[in-house]
């Protein structure tokens, strides 16, 4: 067992964490013609009422113009099947929205039109968390699909369907 209780190095962080199993998410944003989008799992809902949700997006994100320009966002659940779009929005190069099967919110947000569930969220604050922002959003549009598909879960540095979430 990893147990310090010294200075915390960034990688040892990373390495403890990663015994957390999260979903994956791919946040969108942007107005039509600029819309882009990046892969997150630092997913939260915070407040049913008001309906808050929350991510944490890194200082240098290619989403930071986007979101800016846009004041708000789409919180996108993927299903496993789109396992292959969360690595192409993962990376520095990420993937282009455009060349993705999306819709546009009542909002005017980008949704990825194969995702399990969206939430369409205005921009309510954000707060410094280091060498990232947290977003915080109020959820004004939603919706998901019952087609029984299993969800994309993260967990030690893989991503998994939710049967497969611990290894055995």
């Amino acid at each position: 067992m990893i147990q310090r209780t010294t200075a915390i190095e960034p990688g040892t962080l990373r390495e403890v964490c990663a015994h957390f199993a999260t979903g994956v998410t791919v946040i969108t944003t942007g107005l039509p013609g600029e819309s882009s989008g990046a892969t997150v799992n630092s997913f939260t809902s915070v407040s049913l009422a008001p309906p808050l949700v929350l991510f944490c997006l890194h200082e240098r994100s290619r989403l930071r113009p986007a979101l800016d320009r846009a004041g708000g966002f789409v919180v996108n659940f993927l299903t496993y099947e789109q396992q292959p779009l969360a690595w192409a929005f993962a990376g520095r190069e990420s993937a282009r929205l455009q060349d993705v099967p999306h819709h546009r919110s009542g909002t005017g947000l980008p949704v990825l039109s194969e995702a399990l569930a969206f939430l369409a969220c205005r921009l309510v604050t954000e707060h410094d968390g280091g060498d990232h922002t947290i977003v915080v959003g109020e959820v004004v549009e939603l919706g998901a699909h019952d087609r029984g598909e299993d969800p994309l879960v993260f967990y030690r540095g893989a991503m998994r369907p939710l049967e497969q979430a611990t290894p055995r």
